[in-house]
């Protein structure tokens, strides 16, 4: 049994005058004492910007044309789900310049720290390098701490074991779960010695630089099988009008007008022109679709579409008991699969099973693929670029959860592509996920730092770093 005994006086200068149990459970206070064992300060006093999302009449949110929207006249207006995915380029919102400049309070510039309002609250973000113009999306607080203040040491603070639950600490409510300003700028945070913060924020730096490195990798694969196919200036075209016949419809058994839109023949007839020849999927592939039921007592990492990020990385994970897991966890995944998504609105989601996920559990919203023609890491490229969306988005059918079923997804029609060029691509992706991995294990590194620097001192906590550092290199 746990249990935290605390004064009048307490309860009354917590924020918002918190009475519940659950604000003054164990490990909590254990945390803000750890902290108050140092130099430290409330949030509020470390900052110079709390400021959030202001909603009005001239904040207009605009999707269309990703290159005239992308363009110097628009701002991106970054969201949590493009943080989760990694990818601020792809099926991102743009606000107006009037509405950028109006709202001067939320233009980012990067650096900066994005905390979750509402859902899930609490959750914390950095906001990388853009080199574009970008304006805070809804329900986020932005921070920007002041010069005494590293922002990097600040963001590792916030995400580590002792940031992460006084956040957790100050959560509300019930559904949706959520977190107010004063309550953010009351988080005690350790003031640790300036040379100490300088290690962190160069840890963080080089995350950056090889989560860079690894998205110019992946960029480099997906041109070079855009140059092989001859589709690099390809852009597909939506058509408002068009003719099919009815011997067409009848012997697909599809009768909706997206089913034959032009652009789809019109990949499909680029994949076919290809030096090397094409087949259907079904013919390039295993498709894994059959169900496998989890031992009660065995734990098991499982994925889920959320998971994926848009480079093809898994990016987070569950792991539990087979029997407290959810019902949809029954796809068992080898090394070497790609795993793809069914779900329009997710099928970019689309990740190559490494060796850290072997006997891993996914969604039933996945098919599992494997094939001996075509290499994993090849196949991952061309189900994600435009070649592969654009087939499966035809094949999706449905009404309120439309999904590709494992017939149209046999249909979809691939090149059998040159070996060297597949030896290209595959040495590329590869090296993207040891670029992200290592970029990973740095952020891990700097997280764990300052965790001991808190319970023990800086010295002893960069005498770690040196020593892991060393290790992964």
């Amino acid at each position: 049994m746990q249990y935290s005994v605390v004064s009048l006086q307490k309860t009354v200068t917590t924020p918002n005058f918190r009475l519940d149990a659950e604000f003054y459970r164990p490990f909590y206070l254990e945390s803000e004492k750890l902290i108050f064992s140092k130099k430290n300060d409330r949030l509020g006093g470390l900052i110079s910007v709390l400021t959030d999302y202001h909603a009005n009449g001239s904040y207009e949110i605009l999707r269309g044309n990703v290159e005239i929207l992308a363009s110097s006249n628009y701002a991106l207006m970054i969201r949590t789900v493009d943080f989760e995915r990694d990818d601020f380029e792809n099926d991102v919102k743009y606000v107006s310049e009037h509405a950028y400049n109006f709202l001067k309070k939320t233009k980012v510039f990067g650096g900066e720290i994005i905390i979750n309002k509402i859902g899930n609250a609490g959750k914390v973000y950095l906001v990388p390098p853009l080199n574009k113009k970008i304006s805070l999306g809804m329900n986020q607080f932005m921070i920007r701490p002041k010069e005494s203040l590293n922002n990097y040491f600040l963001y590792v603070f916030l995400v580590c074991k002792y940031g992460r639950l006084l956040l957790e600490q100050r959560i509300t409510g019930a559904v949706p779960l959520s977190i107010d300003k004063e309550s953010v700028r009351s988080v005690p945070v350790p003031i640790l010695k300036d040379e100490f913060q300088k290690i962190i924020k160069n840890l963080v730096g080089r995350y950056f630089a090889l989560s860079n490195q690894g998205k110019d990798l992946y960029f480099q694969a997906e041109q070079l099988l855009l140059s092989e196919l001859g589709l690099l200036d390809w852009k597909p075209k939506h058509e408002l009008a068009f003719i099919k016949n009815f011997s067409d419809a009848k012997q697909s058994n599809r009768f909706d007008a997206e089913y034959f839109q032009p652009k789809y023949e019109e990949i499909v007839e680029a994949v076919k022109k290809y030096k090397g020849g094409f087949d259907e999927l079904g013919s390039l592939v295993k498709i894994k679709d059959k169900n496998f039921t989890p031992k009660d007592n065995e734990h098991y990492k499982y994925i889920e579409l959320a998971n994926i990020s848009s480079n093809g990385e898994i990016n987070g994970y569950t792991e539990n008991f087979g029997n407290e897991l959810p019902s949809r966890a029954r796809r068992k995944v080898q090394k070497g699969d790609l795993i793809v998504s069914s779900i329009e609105g997710s099928l970019e989601s689309i990740a190559l099973i490494t060796e850290d996920w072997k006997n891993a559990l996914c969604s039933t919203g996945f098919f599992a693929i494997h094939s001996d023609k075509l290499n994993s890491e090849t196949l991952l490229v061309l189900l994600k670029m435009k070649v592969g969306q654009l087939q499966l988005k035809k094949g999706c059918k449905g009404t309120i959860l439309t999904a590709i079923g494992k017939d149209e997804l046999s249909k979809i029609v691939l090149t059998k592509m040159d070996l060297k060029i597949q030896e290209q691509i595959k040495e590329k992706i590869i090296e993207m996920y040891k670029t992200k991995k290592l970029s990973k294990s740095l952020l891990e590194i700097a997280k764990r730092g300052v965790e001991m620097a808190i319970e023990k001192d800086e010295e002893k906590a960069e005498k770690w770093i040196d020593t892991e550092i060393e290790k992964i290199f």
